[in-house]
């Protein structure tokens, strides 16, 4: 079998950020790094699903609705995909993901989706750390721009 394009990524030199992991017809992922690959502790669950719940609740809800197609986390549990259509471009996408993040940031009340009719697991969640890790990735991604969305290399 042919190697995927995500296990050619040097994951012992990524740091955190926001990265363009593939283009495939009109679609557009991207890898939002929260925690260093194998160097940092992975993220908590709780937090992982809160993050995708609020998250995904606000970019559906932005002027690029249309645009968006998923949102959720990675199995190595060290950040998420974050799936557009190429109607955005990359700085539209960093600027909304920036957006995202303080609204998760910032957030308090009910997490939208969070009970048993809306979620599958809905008594696992973590609005503290989902807040935390959110603050923190607003530092990383102040200053990103397209010209950061390209992995880096040795």
């Amino acid at each position: 079998m042919e190697k995927i394009a995500s296990f050619t990524i040097d994951h012992t030199i990524l740091p955190k950020g926001m990265y363009l992991s593939r283009k495939d017809a009109n679609t557009v992922t991207y890898d939002i790094r929260f925690r260093r690959p194998n160097k940092e502790e992975v993220m908590v669950n709780g937090a992982i699903h809160t993050l995708e719940h609020l998250f995904a609740t606000f970019v559906r809800n932005s002027s690029f609705s249309d645009a968006i197609v998923y949102f959720g986390p990675m199995g190595c549990r060290t950040g998420f995909y974050f799936i557009t259509t190429d109607a955005m471009t990359g700085e539209q996408a960093i600027e909304l993901t920036r957006q995202a993040l303080r609204f998760c940031a910032d957030f308090s009340g009910e997490v939208p989706g969070v009970s048993p009719e809306e979620c599958g697991n809905y008594r696992d969640h973590n609005l503290a750390l989902a807040k935390k890790d959110a603050a923190d990735m607003c530092a990383v991604l102040k200053d990103w721009t397209a010209d950061k969305l390209c992995y880096p290399t040795k």
